[in-house]
């Protein structure tokens, strides 16, 4: 797993991308809708922040902020760190804990592509998919 190319591994359906002037009551209630913990900030197709469940509450909640008014622009993490896709996921997941966050944006070429989280490394599916996957290399090698 932790070999895969980020491309492989990243978040493509649940991808949000919201703007800046967005609420943090507007933006809850989309990631909850969606089943995401996570929405990336751009403005002019550009990635200028994110802004996650943790935002909301170290950023908001915890300082009586009002989330009817509150603009993301003003509590989301500007200028995110980022990753490109051709990098592995065990990069992604090292870049993560060195800098105590759990989403990364996939960016190619200057364009969101997609999002990968701590989270991926969590999923049972993804867990069978990677055992499968190297079960059948054996195979194909054992048959070589």
């Amino acid at each position: 797993m932790y070999s895969q190319r980020v491309r492989d591994m990243m978040e493509k359906k649940k991808l949000l991308m919201v703007a800046p002037d967005m609420t943090v009551s507007a933006a809850a209630k989309l990631m909850t809708k969606s089943k995401v913990s996570a929405v990336m900030v751009l403005e002019n197709d550009n990635l200028i922040g994110i802004f996650t469940e943790r935002d909301a509450v170290s950023r908001v909640i915890a300082v009586d902020r009002n989330v009817l008014t509150t603009l993301l622009s003003e509590v989301m993490t500007r200028s995110p760190k980022t990753i490109t896709p051709d990098r592995t996921f065990g990069y992604a997941l090292l870049l993560m804990s060195e800098n105590d966050f759990r989403h990364v944006p996939v960016v190619d070429n200057g364009r969101v592509v997609g999002m990968v989280s701590a989270r991926n490394a969590l999923d049972p599916e993804l867990e069978e998919f990677v055992a499968e996957s190297h079960r059948r290399e054996e195979i194909v090698r054992s048959n070589t």
